[in-house]
């Protein structure tokens, strides 16, 4: 039986609240503030230890490697790691923040995935994203194919393919804007693309904060996978100018289920006949589960930045922020949707350090469909079981800072911690010579 297993990606000891991020309301209010990796990191894998309680697989990806020193190297910056390190903390702090961001444990924006059921080779198929919006995260897909790749090696149950072309006309966001609906994760789904905008037809209500998707990027990832169904949804800009800077902020879908919030698309009446028509050839009906809460009442509780789970016992779940259960309106939404039989329960769990960055518990998993094959043939050193993430635990507790500034990010001693850390964790996953600095010191 196909089953979906959540990749989480592990917090990396350069965590910290820089701002970067334009249009992430959570990022922008806490930029500049103490940031502490160590418990961050701890958050995550408590996240992953209550999926493995409730019964579904669990995967991890580790954090990038920071700050990118190979990255400085091609600005002109010389001299050993360390100094040039130092360097760039001196004369530009701004650029060495960029560099040394922690946005890939974030994994819903790694890549696009495909599950062999969609697709024309039935093969799962994967395509990073190239994150063009964003200084910070454009850096990141090099290195997330290169673990992609190592992860899901097999070529007779996988394709891992490049980055789409670093062209603004192509942004992409990943994971973070599709959506499948399904009958079952084993069944042929209707794959869901949310755009923000059409690079190459402009419209007069584009809205003001980035629309990082482009339409032109989610027709090429439908191509390439081999899709012979997808479905093209335009996100609506106000949404994206209230803080939902990706779609998985205002919308949720598992299987047949989609939780989204009334303001998530320009028209919701017609988005959900348009929806269900699509599906009628795959022999089921969508349940719908829209939200009239206030919009900021949603981005700052991120109810629809939850993980809506199936559960091996049938029926789904959902794991959401404790913000969620904090806000009146967030928590009597999914109170709602107890009652009405949507979920049999929610599970809130403490993933502060990751939300005050923008980032909730959909944010930290990329999704990935596997028949038991393929599932089988997953890179096993970065399968989580109990004993594994008491592993981690124990490297995180003792390599990872519990306080960390902005100002810090430019001391030599601290890249040198850093990467005893990367060091520590890629032996735990098994995933040697992983990152370039390991490559140049063997």
């Amino acid at each position: 039986m196909t089953r979906e297993m959540n990749f989480d990606g592990l917090v990396g000891p350069t965590h910290n609240y820089a701002g970067l991020s334009r249009g992430n309301i959570a990022s922008a209010a806490h930029k500049g503030r103490v940031s502490n990796p160590r418990e961050a990191a701890l958050q995550g894998l408590t996240k992953m230890e209550r999926l493995i309680d409730l019964g579904l697989p669990q995967g991890v990806i580790p954090p990038h490697d920071g700050p990118r020193v190979g990255f400085l190297r091609t600005l002109g910056f010389t001299g050993l790691d360390a100094e040039i390190v130092q360097m760039a903390g001196r004369v530009n702090p701004a650029l060495l923040a960029n560099v040394s961001s922690a946005s890939s444990m974030w994994t819903a924006n790694a890549a696009t995935v495909s599950p062999a059921a969609d697709t024309s080779d039935g093969r799962v198929h994967f395509t990073p994203a190239n994150l063009i919006s964003m200084p910070h995260r454009a850096m990141e897909h090099g290195l997330t194919q290169r673990i992609l790749s190592r992860i899901f090696k097999d070529d007779a149950h996988f394709a891992v393919h490049d980055a789409l072309p670093m062209n603004p006309m192509l942004g992409d966001e990943g994971a973070a804007n599709h959506n499948r609906l399904c009958k079952s994760h084993g069944s042929e789904g209707l794959e869901v693309f949310v755009y923000g905008r059409a690079a190459l037809s402009p419209q007069a209500d584009d809205p003001k904060f980035p629309a990082r998707q482009t339409l032109e990027s989610c027709h090429a990832l439908a191509s390439r996978h081999g899709l012979t169904r997808g479905h093209f949804l335009r996100q609506n800009p106000a949404a994206i100018d209230a803080g939902a800077f990706h779609n998985d902020v205002v919308c949720v879908v598992n299987e047949d289920t989609m939780l989204y919030h009334g303001l998530a698309f320009e028209t919701p009446d017609a988005m959900e006949a348009a929806v269900t028509t699509a599906c009628e050839p795959l022999g089921f009906t969508p349940r719908f589960a829209r939200a009239e809460m206030p919009i900021e009442d949603a981005i700052a509780a991120y109810v629809f930045n939850s993980q809506l789970i199936t559960l091996p016992e049938g029926g789904m779940a959902m794991v959401l922020p404790i913000e969620t259960q904090e806000m009146p309106s967030a928590k009597a939404y999914v109170d709602q949707l107890i009652a009405d039989g949507v979920i049999k329960a929610a599970h809130y769990l403490d993933l502060r350090q990751s939300m005050s960055n923008g980032g909730g518990p959909a944010c930290l998993r990329l999704r990935v469909a596997m028949t038991p094959d393929a599932m089988a043939s997953v890179h096993s050193g970065v399968v989580m079981t109990k004993e594994k993430i008491a592993a981690l635990r124990g490297v995180i507790s003792t390599h990872y800072r519990d306080r960390l500034t902005l100002d810090d990010m430019g001391d030599p001693q601290f890249l040198g911690e850093v990467r005893g850390a990367l060091d520590a964790l890629t032996q735990v996953l098994d995933l040697p010579n992983l990152y370039d600095f390991q490559k140049d010191a063997a």
